[in-house]
């Protein structure tokens, strides 16, 4: 006998198809219609009816052999885990690795990713963190636009695929985090309006609408929601998860939705033994979020830093448009290590307004920083890396300043040997009126640059965007790569010295081109000029050089320091 069950609370009627005939469901209390049928065969596809309108997919179909638009499958595949040992590193100490399944390794799936692990655990990553992977339309895309949110993407692989990727991470030492989107659904294959209140009229994100978490029938929407998570997290063995812009998540209930997601997360630990964490992305520079519940707080264990990023871009290319309008460089890298947001209440010129709350009684662990990441690489109309956009030198600069500062650093596939290869903003939409759209905003959104961007709906596009792996054995992405490997070396070994309370990322002369940024007695020495500078500086000349990626020259207490210099130097 297999049951079938649907929430639908506007429908009238809602049947079954399924092995060519349709059946009539039963109704429910609170909404549900409910059905149970024996004599299926595996594989079983079916889809819905609703008020005889349809077929559609199930809300929370857990695979799509057929696309956003077909039938759903019933899964039941019984995977025998490897992990029964497994304990997730401790966030504070991760070096997380964003990744997208489609452009990380040439097969664009779950296996392809599972025969590069032994490159991540040489780099010294400790945790993976997969770009979307909910059902979206096509064969590739970002992920940001998916619409069946229980069931894995097609095109990487089978739910039994995805798994075993997980799987093999453990065994790799490899914490997993995965990225999912609940602020809103992409507008291709979104039929969750036509079964309930799944969306509210209350509210409006950039991406269409937003998810209903406080208006009428709310709560069963927020169960589909926070059932979600813990599918991920306890069928796939995932061990967090990033959620996506949450400043686009409104909720005025008196228990926030994301504090009622972390209540049940921790109470998904005491059930398994596991330890699992929710990281946000917000840009609302709000301590709210990973405060403690007891202090107010949603209780999440962190949240992305975007201050730091852009704080160190204007630093290191001089980019003030747009999102950088109102970062003037060093002087918020110092903010930032002292007090971690920037715009902490004081006026933000990009918003023409004041802008967040002092953080500065959190720790710096429950921060993520980066140089780079799928939104400010692929974000951009040409989806130049950093390495696209200022010197090499200072691309070692940026990895010194992000993996010895306190917080959690987090890299973007390929960034740790200077991947060539753009990652562009790519899609596949099958809709052709929605495809236009898509094409005719990106080039209306860019116009300013004076070149043609990437057609987002071509196969060129997704293509450049794939990473390529005969490179990484040139000269110069060897050296990027040791440098990576060594300061990733160097973050752990000197851990407890980065995290010194004492931090500050300054200016060393009058240059204006030479900074130390000093974490207890671990210095990092920086000319982001393009001359030799020199420092007439005893403590530092007489230091332990631990890492440099150009000879330093001391003599009689003086050092020299040619253009381009990263040094890390260790003072008594």
């Amino acid at each position: 006998m297999t049951s079938f069950k649907v929430w639908a609370p506007k429908a009238k009627s809602v049947s079954i198809c399924v092995t060519g005939e349709e059946h009539s469901m039963q109704s429910q209390s609170n909404g549900f219609w409910q059905i149970e049928l024996k004599g299926l065969k595996q594989p079983v596809l079916y889809a819905y009816k609703i008020d005889g309108n349809g077929p559609f997919p199930d809300p929370v179909s857990k695979f799509q052999p057929e696309g956003i638009h077909g039938r759903s499958q019933i899964w039941q595949d019984n995977y025998k885990w490897n992990d029964n040992n497994w304990r997730t590193p401790e966030l504070k100490n991760a070096i997380i690795y964003e990744l997208h399944v489609g452009t990380f390794s040439p097969h664009g799936t779950y296996s392809g990713i599972t025969e590069k692990l032994d490159h991540l655990v040489e780099l010294g990553v400790t945790h993976v963190e997969l770009m979307p992977i909910a059902a979206f339309p096509g064969h590739h895309g970002w992920g940001y636009d998916g619409v069946a949110l229980y069931a894995p993407h097609n095109t990487y692989g089978t739910p039994v695929e995805l798994k075993q990727l997980v799987d093999s991470c453990h065994q790799h030492g490899l914490a997993v985090i995965l990225d999912v989107v609940y602020n809103h659904l992409g507008p291709d294959g979104n039929y969750l309006g036509l079964y309930g209140p799944y969306f509210s009229k209350r509210y409006h994100t950039p991406w269409g609408e937003a998810v209903n978490f406080d208006c009428a029938q709310s709560d069963q929407v927020r169960e589909f929601i926070i059932n979600n998570a813990l599918m991920w997290l306890r069928d796939y063995h995932f061990d967090g998860l990033r959620l996506d812009a949450i400043h686009a998540i409104y909720d005025a209930s008196a228990t926030h939705i994301l504090e009622e997601m972390q209540n049940r997360v921790d109470a998904l630990t005491l059930s398994t033994g596991r330890s699992y964490c929710l990281i946000a992305e917000s840009d609302l520079n709000d301590p709210r979020i990973i405060n403690q519940r007891k202090n107010g707080g949603y209780g999440l264990a962190a949240q992305w830093l975007d201050d730091f990023h852009h704080a160190l871009h204007v630093t290191l290319t001089g980019e003030q448009q747009g999102y950088y309008q109102g970062y003037s460089g060093h002087e918020n890298l110092n903010k930032c290590l002292s007090d971690y947001f920037v715009y902490d209440g004081c006026y933000s010129p990009s918003r023409q307004r004041r802008h967040g709350r002092p953080a500065g009684h959190l720790s710096p662990d429950q921060f993520i920083v980066s140089t780079q990441t799928h939104d400010q690489v692929g974000n951009r109309g040409l989806g130049e890396r950093l390495c696209h956009l200022t010197t090499y030198d200072n691309c070692e600069i940026a990895a010194a300043l992000m993996l010895l500062s306190p917080f959690v650093p987090m890299l973007f596939q390929g960034e740790e040997w200077a991947a060539t290869s753009p990652f562009l903003y790519f899609t596949d939409h099958t809709d052709a009126n929605l495809a236009r759209a898509v094409r005719q905003g990106r080039r209306r959104d860019y116009a300013f640059l004076n070149k043609r961007v990437p057609d987002p709906q071509a196969a060129e596009t997704f293509v450049k965007s794939l990473l390529n792996w005969k490179e990484i054995g040139d000269e110069a992405q060897v050296k990027m790569l040791n440098w990576y490997k060594q300061l990733i070396c160097l973050r752990q070994h000197y851990i407890e010295h980065i995290r010194d309370s004492q931090r500050s990322f300054k200016p060393a002369d009058d240059s204006n081109c030479l900074f130390v940024y000093s974490a207890g007695r671990v210095k990092t020495l920086v000319n982001i000029g393009k001359r030799r500078q020199k420092l007439a500086d005893a403590g530092l000349a007489n230091a332990r050089i631990l890492l440099q990626n150009k000879p330093l020259k001391a003599d009689a207490g003086q050092l020299t320091i040619l253009p381009g210099t990263a040094a890390v130097l260790l003072t008594e």
